[in-house]
């Protein structure tokens, strides 16, 4: 076993006795056994046999596979439902994880990685057979190629993204490629924006502001469109799959949920299934888990499930494709982003990360579910306006990394979120209209008491970490306070649309949040309200895993008042609330499953165009100027 020690099996021979332990999973309590504590404190072994059944026991690991495969899957869900010790070593820690302070390898705040990176440096891991795939990141980070790479090298290889979660608690003090702390060689890409190069005093578009909250409520640069031709603004939705390929950082879990997440690009997560009214359970997640893992071939997946192998299990990327095909017809001006950006906690690190940087951990989510997936001519360069869902903020704890999606505005040439709400003007000058847009942040109808609804509870107790906070970045302070603090974040956002929908002079007004039609938290009265009495024109929203467009005739749900809305939470990065099988629409909500909009703008209309993940048009409606 390359990496792991006498000492280690020792200590997993005298932890584990008696011959097995449990360690909370995360969805259920699993038995382990010796070969599984072994198995943990490698990166790979492709010697070892795996006979303990207990090393499949858990939902990851319950297809039938080699051994190989049934070993990586023990060790990933080893490291995703248990192993806890460095977490709590990492809760001592500041939350600013890349920190300045640095340390040499012998100092005991590394002892978790000291032996794997003298084993990598000295004693043979650069020649292992598995060394390229172990080491994929080492010139990203360092700079160095770890054929070259020195100790030091590799130890802040091992701070930024520990191959086999073996994680490095301080970068070292000195290196091949400096600044050592920093986690991608050194060099933090420059927003290439036009604006920037035409006006870099301009603040929001140009400069990171020193915390995320900074620039709430601010306008963005007006977004000038030339051209005569037809005009189409996209939209999508809950689009952001799972990293598999990424090397977590603070002693978290790889983001794998079956045999085959470990992989490049995203992976869809699975979402148990319900009826249309949340009564009856179709299908659990250890089902789901096991349609994964046998793409719909065990009879442990129920028809129930309604798994769709070829749809389910690659959504997002059939959306994107979708989008891209009709993107180099229609050359959209610019993207609606309604959130739920990354599955299943956003950016995997802790909140802290000063916003003139990128740590590596956000560079690879978007490099890996973002950049490579949404691209091509039509997409290349467009202005993503962006807001962040529930599950940017961490899903179920409230101090993850989600100040990482506001900073990579300012290195990125067509990613805006300047801050949880803030708006924008885009001008079309040559056909003499307007429209303004307000994203707004509505995640307070997912801040609920600390003690609530543990798996979907922004501030539940059950998931943050003892003494999580951001109050030091803005945002919230305890498990305590976050209930105040969405409410208070969600009562100046009232203010501020009222206030700014009544000066705007545009031809349109549009509104973008992530939470679904309605959900204002006064039974869709407020948004009447802007509709009526402000003039609000469109709400675009996501959340809900479908594509569902409410028309002001649709009374039986719509009472806002003869707005128009709809939900384009389709995008693909969770599997939809029901089966996409279109022979089977029982528990749909609305026109589709996986999806996205087409808007096709003009002065005097807006035509919505409900977009299939296949390309197909299935539903529109057409709004006009309140």
């Amino acid at each position: 076993l390359p990496h792991a020690s006498l000492f280690t099996i020792i200590t997993c021979l005298q932890v584990l006795r008696p011959r097995r332990t449990k360690v909370m999973s995360f969805f259920r309590p699993l038995s382990i056994g010796v070969a599984a504590c072994v198995a943990a404190s490698v990166i790979s072994s492709g010697s070892a046999s795996v006979e303990d059944p207990l090393l499949v026991a858990d939902d990851e690991c319950q297809a039938a596979g080699s051994d190989t495969e049934r070993e990586q899957c023990a060790v990933s869900a080893l490291q995703r439902h248990g192993l806890k010790v460095h977490a709590e070593a990492e809760a001592a820690r500041s939350n600013v994880t890349e920190s300045t302070v640095c340390a040499i390898l012998d100092d005991p705040r590394n002892s978790d990685c000291k032996s794997v990176v003298n084993w990598v440096a000295f004693g043979g891991g650069k020649n292992d057979p598995q060394a390229d795939k172990w080491f994929k990141d080492m010139v990203t980070i360092t700079g160095v190629d770890y054929h070259q790479a020195g100790r030091e090298d590799f130890q802040r290889l091992y701070y930024c993204a520990p191959p086999g979660g073996k994680a490095c608690a301080t970068p070292p003090c000195t290196c091949s490629k400096p600044p050592c702390d920093m986690c991608l060689a050194g060099q933090k890409p420059a927003s290439s924006r036009k604006i920037c190069a035409d006006n870099p005093d301009s603040a929001i578009a140009c400069k990171p502001p020193f915390n995320p909250m900074a620039y709430k409520g601010m306008e963005w640069p007006t977004i000038i469109i030339e051209g005569t031709k037809e005009q189409h603004i996209f939209a999508i939705g809950d689009w952001g799959g799972m990293d598999g390929s990424l090397n977590p950082i603070e002693g978290r879990p790889h983001i794998i949920a079956y045999t085959w997440g470990a992989r490049a690009g995203p992976s869809v997560f699975p979402r148990t299934r319900w009826d249309m009214h949340h009564k009856v359970e179709l299908c659990s997640h250890k089902q789901f888990i096991e349609c994964f893992n046998s793409h719909g071939g065990s009879s442990e997946c129920p028809d129930s499930c309604g798994y769709v192998a070829g749809v389910d299990d690659q959504p997002q990327q059939l959306v994107a494709s979708a989008m891209a095909e009709r993107a180099a017809l229609m050359d959209p001006g610019l993207i609606l982003n309604v959130g739920d950006n990354f599955y299943w906690g956003g950016i995997e690190k802790t909140c802290g990360t000063p916003m003139g940087e990128i740590s590596f951990t956000a560079h690879h989510q978007f490099d890996q579910v973002y950049e490579q997936v949404y691209k091509g001519p039509g997409l290349d360069g467009k202005p993503w306006f962006s807001v962040l869902g529930n599950h940017d903020w961490g899903g179920r704890q409230f101090n993850n990394g989600w100040d990482q999606q506001i900073a990579y505005t300012w290195v990125s040439d067509r990613w805006v979120m300047p801050a949880p709400y803030y708006m924008a003007r885009v001008e079309y000058v040559d056909q003499g209209f307007s429209v303004d847009l307000f994203m707004a942040d509505t995640n307070f109808n997912d801040a609920k008491e600390s003690s609530e609804d543990s798996e979907h509870n922004i501030c539940g107790s059950a998931h943050n970490p003892p003494g999580a906070t951001c109050g030091v970045i803005g945002g919230p302070v305890s498990v305590e306070t976050c209930v105040a603090y969405f409410q208070q974040l969600w009562s100046e956002q009232k203010v501020w649309l009222q206030k700014k929908l009544s000066e705007s002079k545009a031809t349109w007004q549009i509104v973008v949040t992530h939470f679904p039609c309605g959900e204002d938290g006064e039974n869709q009265a407020f948004y009447r309200k802007l509709h009526q009495d402000y003039g609000l024109d469109l709400l675009v929203t996501g959340h809900r895993h479908d594509q569902e467009l409410w028309t002001p005739s649709m009374t039986y749900k719509n009472f806002m008042g003869g707005l128009t809305c709809f939900v384009t939470g389709g995008g693909g990065g969770i599997t939809s609330e029901a089966t996409p099988n279109p022979q089977d629409k029982k528990d749909w909500y609305g026109e589709g499953e996986y999806g996205f909009y087409d808007l096709t703008i003009t002065k005097a209309s807006i035509k919505i165009e409900s977009i299939n993940y296949d390309g197909k048009v299935l539903l529109d409606t057409i709004v006009y100027p309140k």
